[in-house]
């Protein structure tokens, strides 16, 4: 099977590239899969920044890929550029992996209409086309999000994911997302997937690296919209005055829109051995930084989906304690999570809950042993294996039905209801 991945790739800093890179590093290994990544343009960017604050340069590919950078970030040609290496390739399955700010900010929000208008022109063009959607906007909060002009975009973003409904399918990684599509859009081509762990083999964790000598509370994230610090830095000198041991570590970039946000709060703290702040971390060094700490904080103000620091807690055996956002309650019900949830915004409560955490050996480890149960029943390997069945699934009934260029218009299409009412009423052409 040859399959066209269209993702964000690392060494890009965009969203989702890491999900990309794990899901592309887990096909690569298929040796019935030919494997051709469509990735965004290698730039500069402002919010991937090293631990002194300097923007990281991207420029070397990572190797054993066959990657094609064809698009680019807040370019309105997008559909254009990604039929045009469809049409030289020639896959039986295009897959997207997408967020919607995946194609354009919404600074630009004409490229970003047309980016999430490409699986539907690559599906009228003829090819089998997956969509891996990681959050609906009907589960955004736009004010967290900073997003203007709510009512309009609201409008345009159900208009984009009818268009999104168009694929010949779509995987959401929560059920509610799921339930919601399925209610508002009558969408019938919508599946329910677990994010995963971003590995195949977790080892079991060794304890007695946490603790030893510090406590570590790690926080990492694309930082400034609705993943937030404010509630955690309020809460982290209470849980200190308890756990004298306590170091707060904050990994990761600000996302695209607010840059230099977690800089502003390095600046703050510089010199206190008790705060690290470590920018961006390279993909290499993300199992060492997770086996090291005592725990994951997920303090965020809203949530756009299901949250991959959260599935990393679990690969590596790790408490986590979370804000109590609708989608993160689903999401530790439906895979078996060990989670301490704190109302959102309410540093004490979150400080309590890390007090409490940190002061007992015997919860650590047992929250610590069910994530990474959880963890054992959501491997790469397995998860990638649904997608192919799938994939392998729609090859078959399209052979069986007969290869058309343009597909049938799906039932809950309004454009389909315009069609048949224009048939009725204009038999002559």
């Amino acid at each position: 099977m040859k399959i066209c991945l269209v993702t964000a790739f690392p060494p890009s800093g965009r969203q989702l590239n890491e999900y990309g890179h794990h899901l592309a590093r887990e096909l690569q290994k298929n040796p019935l899969i030919s494997l051709t990544i469509l990735g965004d343009e290698l730039e500069k960017v402002d919010y991937a920044t090293d631990a002194s604050g300097n923007p990281i340069s991207v420029s070397e590919e990572l190797p054993d890929f066959d990657v094609i950078r064809c698009w680019k970030f807040n370019c309105i040609s997008n559909p254009r550029r990604i039929l045009k290496a469809l049409r030289q390739i020639r896959p039986d399955v295009v897959w997207f992996n997408l967020v919607f700010s995946t194609f354009a900010t919404q600074q630009h929000p004409v490229a970003a209409f047309a980016g999430l208008c490409t699986p539907a022109i690559t599906r009228l063009a003829g090819y089998n086309t997956h969509v891996t959607l990681h959050h609906i906007m009907e589960h955004v909060d736009m004010k967290s999000a900073n997003i203007r002009a709510e009512r309009l975009f609201r409008f345009a973003s159900s208009i984009a994911t009818r268009m999104l409904l168009f694929s010949n399918s779509i995987t959401v990684l929560l059920p509610s997302f799921r339930r919601t599509l399925i209610e508002r859009y009558k969408a019938r081509n919508v599946h329910f997937r677990s994010h995963g762990i971003l590995g195949a083999r977790p080892e079991f964790p060794d304890f007695t690296q946490r603790g030893n000598p510090d406590h570590r509370i790690l926080a990492i994230g694309h930082w400034g919209t609705y993943k937030r610090l404010e509630t955690l830095f309020e809460a982290f000198p209470k849980v200190l005055e308890q756990v004298p041991n306590a170091k707060l570590v904050v990994a990761g970039a600000n996302h695209h829109t607010m840059p230099g946000y977690w800089e502003s709060f390095a600046e703050k703290h510089r010199g206190n051995p008790r705060y690290e702040f470590l920018g961006y971390v390279p993909e290499d060094d993300i199992p060492e930084l997770y086996k090291r700490s005592s725990v994951v904080v997920l303090p965020y103000n809203s949530s756009t989906g299901s949250s991959g620091p959260a599935h990393q807690a679990c690969q590596y055996g790790l408490p986590i304690v979370s804000c109590n956002l609708p989608e993160f309650l689903d999401m530790a019900a439906d895979e078996g999570m060990a989670v301490e949830f704190f109302p959102v915004g309410d540093a004490a409560s979150l400080a309590d809950c890390l007090t409490r955490l940190l002061q007992s050996p015997e919860k650590q480890r047992e929250m610590g042993e069910q994530n990474f149960s959880a963890a054992l029943r959501m491997t790469m390997p397995q998860i990638i294996r649904e997608y192919l069945r799938s994939f392998d699934l729609q090859e078959r009934t399209r052979a069986l039905l007969g290869s058309t260029r343009f597909p049938r218009i799906p039932r809950w299409s309004t454009a389909r209801a315009h069609a048949y009412h224009f048939d009725r009423w204009a038999p002559w052409v």
